[in-house]
């Protein structure tokens, strides 16, 4: 699979761009704060429905326009797809596949997939377990774009209850009548639900990608491992069918009720839980030097691509200003592993980042214009 044009109106410091693009390798070369990541960018939300930058929509919008449409037509083998995809901050995003108007924006989901690599990806080591637990749902979205449909349910389903544990906790507290909870019932059931689920699906995911993980970290540095993936839950449990999770989740906020409503806010779930990177014995994060933290991330996101195209669709990998940041070596091992694939976009400052096995195809990217050289 890959995109053979891309398409922006008001997207990032864009009006409008459009941008041919071929199978094989295309680098974006130009100073920091010319556009050249907003291009990549586009692509990734296509991909995931969300940016690796921003946490929301409303700064994907060009500075004084309402909304924003990013477009693509997508190759894969002999089939083409037209997606795209309209951000109305505030507002309900709309989709067109095929010029079909009678889409979802998750219902795009699959059509283009993408493995990203950019300096973010540090967080995925040292940052906070959100970044971890982002890391997992992505993939399992990209595996099966149905889980996007699980993931909304169990967003939803937590707010509400988390809702109604803060009215009962702001209740209490100001020595107010106490609160029929009975309605707390049913929203354990569905937050057990979809918790299963979504948890079952990553544990799933851990075990497939552990040995892909190992081995990416081998290639990246030799002798340096291993590397382990541990699950760590906030309802401890050794289930894996999705009944007994459902079962355990529901005993684990059965317990935890009382504490929940003191606090005002859900404290089990995939929520809270984690994934615990270890090098050798010890956890990657507090443990592993710069370079074996850039290591490890980078071995995460590999073994992510290798996973995406053992079960089919190769997904187009983004590099972002990912070159710059590696040493010398790290920098020659992973182009040599990404080079062959289907196609390989890269953002970079100058041409001297970009590594020679990476030949392809260059536009100059300046001042809102992308041309080819």
């Amino acid at each position: 699979m890959h995109v053979t044009h891309l398409s922006l109106a008001d997207f990032r410091s864009y009006s409008r761009i459009e941008v041919p693009l071929e199978a094989g390798v295309t680098a974006f070369v130009g100073p920091n704060g010319q556009g050249k990541t907003n291009l990549v960018e586009a692509v990734g939300y296509l991909a995931t429905l969300g940016s690796h930058r921003v946490s929301s929509d409303a700064p994907l919008v060009r500075m004084g326009a309402e909304r924003a449409v990013v477009r693509a037509q997508v190759r894969q083998g002999d089939r083409q797809q037209l997606v795209e995809l309209e951000l109305n901050p505030g507002r309900a995003n709309r989709a067109r596949i095929n010029r079909s108007t009678q889409v979802r924006p998750r219902d795009v989901l699959g059509i283009v997939r993408t493995v990203l690599f950019a300096p973010e990806d540090l967080a995925l080591v040292k940052g906070d377990p959100g970044e971890r637990r982002r890391f997992l749902d992505e993939l399992i979205t990209a595996r099966s774009p149905r889980m996007a449909g699980v993931r909304s349910d169990y967003d939803r389903v937590l707010k509400q209850r988390n809702t109604l544990l803060k009215s009962a906790a702001l209740a209490r507290r100001h020595g107010g009548r106490s609160m029929d909870m009975s309605t707390l019932d049913v929203w354990d059931q569905h937050l057990a639900r979809a918790g299963a689920e979504l948890l079952a699906q990553r544990l799933d995911l851990i075990a497939t990608i552990q040995p892909l993980a190992d081995k990416a970290y081998e290639q990246l540095a030799p002798g340096g491992g291993p590397v382990a993936l541990e699950y760590k839950p906030s309802a401890p449990s050794e289930a894996h069918t999705r009944e007994d999770l459902f079962e355990q989740l529901m005993a684990a906020l059965a317990e935890a009720r009382k504490q929940e409503i003191e606090r005002g806010v859900t404290l089990v779930g995939p929520h809270r839980d984690d994934l615990m990177l270890k090098l050798g014995q010890l956890p990657a994060k507090g443990y592993a030097s710069h370079g074996e933290s850039w290591s490890y991330a980078l071995a995460l996101r590999l073994a992510s691509y290798d996973l995406l195209r053992a079960e089919g669709n190769e997904p187009v990998l983004v590099l972002d200003d990912v070159f710059a940041e590696l040493d010398s070596r790290r920098r020659e091992r992973l182009a040599e592993l990404v080079a062959p694939g289907e196609q390989v976009l890269v953002t970079a400052a100058v041409d001297d980042d970009v590594p020679h096995v990476l030949s392809g195809v260059r536009f100059a990217v300046s001042e809102g214009t992308v041309e080819r050289v």
